[in-house]
């Protein structure tokens, strides 16, 4: 496969399509997903739903 130098979420530059992959999981699963409200979670992000109960 070619190089896939395009510019990723926060400005750096990705070299390979394995790079990219790794900054979207990374982004999705470490970022936004912990950031977005829930239904399930009474429409609170995970990690206020975890301080909330951790309490």
């Amino acid at each position: 496969m070619g190089q896939c130098n395009v510019e990723a979420i926060h400005g750096e530059r990705l070299q390979t399509r394995n790079d990219a992959k790794h900054h979207v999981f990374e982004y999705i699963e470490v970022y936004y997903n912990r950031k977005q409200l829930h239904s399930k979670l009474g429409y609170l992000s995970p990690e206020a739903f975890e301080f909330k109960h951790a309490s």
